[in-house]
């Protein structure tokens, strides 16, 4: 087993957390270099982790003088492209970064086929899935304790590219990485697509998977609230139907069965949620899976750019079906159409007080409390 030269770009909330599990896998990983534009984050972080490594606020000289074979990149959508192009510049093997994934789908299929032909091991972070109570469900599945799976149903209040995407992909983990062969979706309200993670309002959408599931995602200020005492961007759900009894798993550490296994009474219980675990119970074990894949091709890590591009497809579907009213067959394999970000721009409707954030104009629908700190990435 050898350490990873890795480089880390971006130190916000995110981007620390990020180095932080690189730390805690530090038989697997070395760091040789951080960077940000601003000097001052960098000598906290220096202070804050004890580290002695080169400082850069210019990512290229970074790449340049350090040659890592991993690169963790926390930015914002609008430069993930540039990100993957610099790897693929100085040989970067493998690259690590925040959802969503890119800007549209075209970048998005771009990011993908430039990691693939470069042989770039690249991996998105849909982390959540580390919870507990996730992979405590996944197993269920695994195991055949539900029986065979009919349906599967994603609920998170936060909107499409904030956790929307997160759970679109835990669909697809806990249905075995099957591929979808149609949707059909709804979209309304314009007022968080002037959020820095442009969303429409509220998303809902029906996915036809190949192996005959159906998956079901609605996020945003609509979705149901499951625990109304909870942060809104804890408040999400993850359920399993089969032939046998149901599961669910929740961000903020609920989880509930009904089976066999519990002679068909439903059982309930609570772990710890996302804002108790997010670094080691959490991003640790996501750079753990990532070192094993590194050294081992076989282990593809389950957040891989893949998988996370077919997702974003499903997504994409399913705002077309909304703005074109119609059914989405999959893939979609002609990207010439006009954005959907900026089709949603123009054409979903304006109403009075589409100028308030979200959590004030939906204030009726998304009464609960404020997290007082910012997840900037």
């Amino acid at each position: 087993m050898s350490k990873h030269r890795t480089a880390v770009m971006g130190l916000g909330v995110r981007g620390k957390t990020h180095l932080k599990a690189l730390l805690e896998n530090a038989e697997h990983y070395e760091i040789v270099g951080i960077c940000d534009i601003r000097p001052e984050v960098m000598d906290a972080v220096e202070e804050m982790f004890s580290l002695s490594v080169p400082k850069f606020t210019d990512v290229e000289e970074m790449l340049s003088q350090t040659r890592p074979e991993v690169f963790v990149f926390v930015t914002y959508p609008d430069l993930r492209l540039s990100m993957i192009e610099l790897a693929v510049k100085y040989g970067v093997k493998a690259v690590s970064f925040e959802k969503p994934m890119a800007e549209n789908m075209e970048e998005a299929k771009k990011m993908t086929d430039l990691c693939i032909a470069n042989g770039i091991k690249a991996v998105v972070c849909h982390q959540q899935k580390y919870l507990k109570q996730m992979q405590e469900l996944k197993a269920k599945v695994d195991r055949g304790d539900l029986g065979k799976i009919k349906k599967i149903f994603a609920e998170c209040q936060p909107w499409m590219a904030q956790l929307g995407t997160h759970y679109m992909d835990y669909i697809i983990w806990v249905n075995q990485g099957a591929r979808a062969k149609s949707v059909i979706g709804h979209v309304h309200g314009p007022a968080t697509m002037q959020d820095d993670h442009p969303s429409p309002d509220f998303l809902f959408g029906e996915i036809l998977f190949e192996n005959g599931t159906r998956g079901y995602l609605e996020c945003g200020y609509f979705a149901e609230q499951h625990n109304p005492d909870m942060y809104r961007d804890s408040d999400n759900r993850l359920t399993v139907w089969g032939e046998e009894g149901y599961a669910y798993a929740e961000t903020d550490g609920y989880w509930g069965e009904c089976s066999r296994n519990t002679g068909s009474r439903l059982v309930k219980g609570k772990k710890p949620g996302w804002y108790h675990f997010q670094e080691k119970e959490i991003q640790t074990p996501y750079y753990t899976e990532y070192a094993e894949w590194l050294d081992d091709d076989k282990k593809v890590h389950s957040c891989n750019i893949e998988t996370a591009l077919h997702g974003y497809e499903i997504l994409e579907a399913i705002v077309l079906s909304a703005l074109d009213n119609r059914r989405v067959d999959l893939p979609l394999t002609d990207f010439s159409y006009e954005p959907v970000m900026e089709r949603m721009k123009k054409e979903l409707p304006w109403f009075e007080g589409c100028d308030k954030a979200p959590r004030d104009l939906y204030k009726g629908d998304w009464d609960r409390p404020e997290r007082d700190d910012e997840d900037d990435e």
